[in-house]
């Protein structure tokens, strides 16, 4: 990594803003064509991966998916789950891989046409001007809270996901947990590890095992190409699916709220807010737990049926039924018995700084064809879904960085032909 220092009036090809897995790919492909150009990082590179997961977090996808452009885990454990200090200190080792010209510390506040073509980019070292400009800031942004979280009383503890570290960190009493997508199942098992009394509200999300005939259900996933599926052959609302939940943990385990209730946990349908002193469900949660177990199943009938196809010898596993029904639904907690509440409802997305370009829709979400957008020049890169499920995770971002890196090359004549 070259560390650079940003002036007013400084131009370059290209401003890459963020400074995370996918900008840095980018970064790589854009330093191999000669393309001048620096990656903007508001904090320092990868900070995320350091400063928004919980102590005990693990990928939940094997590491060998871990590979950037001419960079790829070749640790002792490819089939492991590295830790969360383990991903931030691979990342950052990429960035010395070759010469990124990175600024850190620097953020970006309003991208803007210029009337003589390309962007201008105010930052808070000044503004600086760029033929073209990639947001490699993913969709993750702002963490979300339910609107009556206001009306919980002082007393109980409110964090987000984001914010969770550990049990230690939360008072004494009982804990909710708001949420079960990847992070919400696996914090509300984290706590249970540790002893705490635990209350969960299930939300329709889905489940995948971690193993099944022999192999990680991932890398049976990825052999079978259901990465490299376009998000043009699934729908555009695949986009905004919900990821599987699962756990990388202790080597990897399924995660399976039945078993945690079997355990102890107390489980809930979703949170619809608070009525007379109390955090009220509804009374989904057998067909959200139904729900989970389905798809599980459907992606092993997948696997089943590629293994019969393609003739592979794989041990024959028997399948389980559920190990817990709920008898009935437990539709409210008094907030007397509550010692604090983890938010795990997800992230908004925050595009202000991209100010009057016109690159989102109605909703406020990017408007793109694989990264590429109307306004000519403007790019977007690591979102979820972007070309594939594999876009935004670590398995296909190189793909996606390349291709990318080619609409940036090809609007250049000059740089067409490096």
């Amino acid at each position: 990594m070259i560390p650079v220092r940003i002036a007013a009036g400084d131009h370059f090809e290209a401003v890459v803003v963020g400074g995370g897995q996918a900008g840095l790919s980018l970064s790589r492909h854009l330093v191999e064509r000669g393309v001048s150009h620096v990656v903007l990082e508001r904090d320092e590179i990868a900070h995320e991966w350091r400063d928004g997961r919980w102590d005990a977090f693990t990928l939940v996808t094997p590491n060998w998916h871990c590979r950037l452009p001419g960079y790829a885990y070749d640790g002792p454990d490819p089939d492991g789950f590295m830790t969360r200090d383990e991903v931030h200190a691979w990342v950052r080792a990429y960035a010395d891989t070759f010469d990124a010209p990175v600024t850190e510390g620097v953020e970006v506040i309003r991208v803007a046409q210029r009337d003589a073509g390309g962007f201008a980019i105010e930052t808070t070292a000044g503004t600086i001007t760029a033929d073209t400009v990639t947001s490699a800031t993913g969709g993750y942004h702002e963490p979300v809270v339910p609107e009556w979280a206001a009306a919980i009383p002082e007393r109980i503890a409110q964090v987000h996901s984001h914010e969770y570290r550990s049990s230690r960190d939360l008072p004494d009493g009982p804990v909710l947990v708001v949420g079960t997508g990847q992070s919400g199942t696996q914090i509300a098992e984290d706590l249970l590890i540790d002893g705490r009394t635990v209350h969960l509200a299930a939300g329709r999300a889905p489940r995948v095992a971690r193993f099944y005939r022999g192999r990680d259900c991932m890398t049976w996933l990825a052999e079978m190409g259901l990465y490299d599926v376009p998000v043009a052959a699934r729908g555009l609302a695949k986009r905004e699916s919900t990821n599987h939940y699962v756990t990388g943990r202790d080597g990897g385990r399924d995660i399976d709220l039945r078993a945690f209730a079997l355990r102890g946990m107390t489980l809930h349908g979703r949170a619809r807010g608070i009525e007379d002193g109390r955090v009220v469900f509804d009374d989904s949660l057998a067909a959200n737990l139904d729900y989970a177990d389905s798809v599980a199943e459907s992606i092993k009938d997948d696997i089943d049926r590629y293994i019969e196809r393609e003739g592979i010898p794989a041990p024959a596993e028997q399948r389980r039924g559920p190990v817990w029904a709920p008898d009935r639904e437990a539709t409210a907690v008094d907030l007397r018995e509550l010692g604090s509440i983890v938010w795990s409802v997800g992230f908004r997305a925050d595009w202000r700084w991209l100010g009057d370009l016109d690159v989102l829709d109605a909703e406020g979400q990017p408007m793109h064809e694989r990264g590429a957008t109307s306004v000519p020049g403007f790019h977007f890169l690591g979102l979820p879904w972007m070309h594939t499920w594999g876009s935004g995770r670590f398995h296909a971002i190189a793909r996606d960085a390349e291709h990318v890196a080619g609409l940036i090359r090809d609007r250049d004549p000059a740089v067409a032909g490096v």
